[in-house]
């Protein structure tokens, strides 16, 4: 990187943690910043469900890294994936090639969790990624493409069925857009079927929906989505999905389009930091977000903070 700096940071991920970190201490002339992550481009997770329903072209949410770093000459960014952290040596590996730091800073986020059922995400797919969403776009659009050319009544029926698992934010974003889309978007696009007649269905396993808002904002998100005609079915818990649908409790809800919006979980390379992590897989931290017992990495999202210790 030319000139050498006394202090090397890697930041691993350029979400809106990694990216406020980087652009804070590009300002210090004392660090060289390094930036890894699997894709060149930041996100705007919060309208991911946009682009998901159609709604948002991916451009219109993400920007290129580099662009964000153009004047900075203490900050560069490579495309790799990090495979694990040896902390005890300051070592990073990639699937690039290793990088030693004087600090580091964990910035990559949570990943989905389908609680042990993993074989679940290729008929039910998450939204974390642009390919994701465009994906979940597909098979939305398809969907109706399908219903539109289907003569069985059985068919036509799964293919008009959208169910998304998941009562949070995300759920209950996507579900919106769909009864947006089904109600308005499409009405008029189709001959053989009517969009309008189209089952949207926001299954939750616990007894309400935005569980972690206030009882009245979750009343009223309830009451948003019934006039759009979305079913939302509480404490519901599914047991199996596949190609044809998913299983809840006793009852086997036939929808050729699913979309996982239940959980998350740390990122995987908390497994190679060699520090005690919590029942839920992420690393204790001291008050500074620094990893416990030591001073020279800090953790975002992934970490379990000091007043949760209680639950190792």
């Amino acid at each position: 990187m030319g000139a050498k700096f006394p202090k090397r940071v890697i930041v691993v991920g350029c979400g809106f943690g990694g990216l406020n970190v980087a652009k804070g201490l590009a300002k210090s002339p004392n660090c060289e910043i390094l930036i890894l992550d699997r894709r060149n481009h930041h996100l705007f997770q919060p309208l991911l469900y946009q682009v998901a329903m159609a709604g948002l072209s991916p451009a219109e949410i993400s920007f290129p890294i580099r662009s964000v770093f153009r004047k900075n000459r203490n900050v560069q960014v490579l495309l790799a994936e990090v495979s694990e952290i040896h902390p005890k040596e300051s070592k990073v590996l990639t699937t690039i090639g290793d990088f030693n730091y004087d600090y580091l800073v964990l910035a990559c986020g949570a990943e989905h969790s389908y609680f042990g059922h993993e074989e679940w995400e290729d008929n039910a797919p998450g939204l974390k990624t642009l390919e994701q969403a465009i994906e979940i776009r597909r098979r939305v659009l398809l969907a109706f493409e399908h219903a539109e050319a289907q003569n069985d009544p059985q068919l036509l029926k799964s293919y008009m069925t959208f169910a998304i698992i998941g009562g949070g934010p995300t759920g209950v974003e996507l579900a919106g857009a769909l009864g947006e889309i089904t109600r308005f978007t499409l009405k008029k696009d189709f001959r053989r079927i009517d969009p309008r007649q189209a089952q949207v269905v926001l299954i939750e396993a616990g007894p309400r929906i935005l569980s972690s808002f206030t009882e009245n904002v979750s009343l009223q998100a309830g009451r948003d989505l019934a006039s759009l005609g979305i079913q939302i079915r509480t404490n519901c818990r599914v047991t199996h999905v596949d190609e044809n649908g998913l299983q809840i409790g006793r009852e086997f809800l036939a929808a050729k389009t699913i979309i996982w919006a239940a959980g998350v979980k740390p990122s995987s390379l908390n497994q190679s930091l060699d520090t005690p992590l919590d029942k839920s897989g992420r690393a204790l931290v001291e008050l500074d977000l620094s990893l416990w017992r030591t001073g020279s990495v800090f953790i975002g999202q992934c970490c379990s903070s000091p007043f949760e210790r209680s639950e190792l």
